[in-house]
């Protein structure tokens, strides 16, 4: 039989699966607008709008649930979950997940600091003695989460931590670029807070799922469907509606996490 025959009647399998047992795949992911995120009761975002539509074509029935990422992370772990949207890459965790060859987006990490106290930095030594405002659960590459020139003080949402921002209890905060620029527009931050040029780190965010009957090639099908997608003009119309802002960014401050730094 034929590799791609093959491959379908797997897909197919594993889907007949799910509905004869009446369970949909358990997806968890935590709000990470605009990746992913709730609005009027509604879920929506770059990364989920393209999941849910690959989903659609592969004939795969989701049920989606919201959490802290550091739980979305321990029912990866104890089997309380089949998978996790926007996950960084983890050697770690490879021997649990599978990963399509084909991320969903990437992620830039940034620095962002209030107007009325600006901290330019061009190196780590130029943040000494600083406060950081961080996420639980998310590392931003080993040199800057291992570094003891600054304090890292971690806020419950990246609203908490702009909040804090605002009020000087912390002299910077780090976030991806994207969320960052999305968080200050819909706290209306946006004449009061910037984004730092440099980039701290960078990472591909992916679907994955744990290892499984029939999800290596479920993985494969989800990976090519969604590499298709991104090539139609509906996925570059999905991507201009979350683009955000464009603010230039210079070269990486730091090498890329290495693996099984993740989110």
């Amino acid at each position: 039989m034929p590799a791609i025959f093959q491959l379908l009647t797997a897909v197919l399998l594993t889907c007949l699966s799910l509905t004869a047992r009446g369970e949909k795949l358990r997806i968890v992911t935590e709000p990470w607008a605009p990746y992913v995120y709730e609005e009027n009761g509604s879920m929506r975002g770059l990364d989920y709008e393209t999941t849910v539509i690959v989903f659609q074509r592969l004939g795969i029935d989701v049920q989606w649930q919201f959490l802290p990422w550091k739980r979305c992370l321990a029912m990866l772990d104890q089997g309380q979950a089949d998978g996790a949207l926007d996950i960084f890459h983890s050697n770690e965790r490879d021997n649990v997940l599978l990963y399509p060859s084909e991320p969903l987006s990437r992620v830039e990490f940034v620095m962002f600091y209030a107007n009325e106290r600006p901290h330019p930095f061009q190196t780590l030594d130029d943040l000494r003695g600083l406060t950081i405002g961080t996420s639980p659960g998310y590392l931003y590459g080993a040199e800057f989460s291992e570094s003891t020139l600054f304090n890292r003080e971690p806020a419950p949402s990246h609203e908490a931590n702009f909040g804090k921002l605002a009020r000087g209890r912390i002299d910077l905060l780090i976030t991806d670029r994207r969320v960052g620029q999305h968080a200050l527009k819909e706290l209306g931050l946006e004449d009061q807070i910037t984004q730092a040029p440099n980039v701290i780190s960078s990472q591909q965010q992916f679907l994955a799922v744990r290892r499984g009957a029939g999800m290596d090639l479920l993985v494969q099908r989800f990976g090519a469907e969604l590499k298709r997608f991104k090539q139609e003009p509906a996925y570059a119309a999905l991507s201009a509606k979350y683009a955000g802002a464009s603010a230039e960014t210079t070269s990486l401050l730091l090498p890329a996490p290495p693996p099984g730094q993740n989110r």
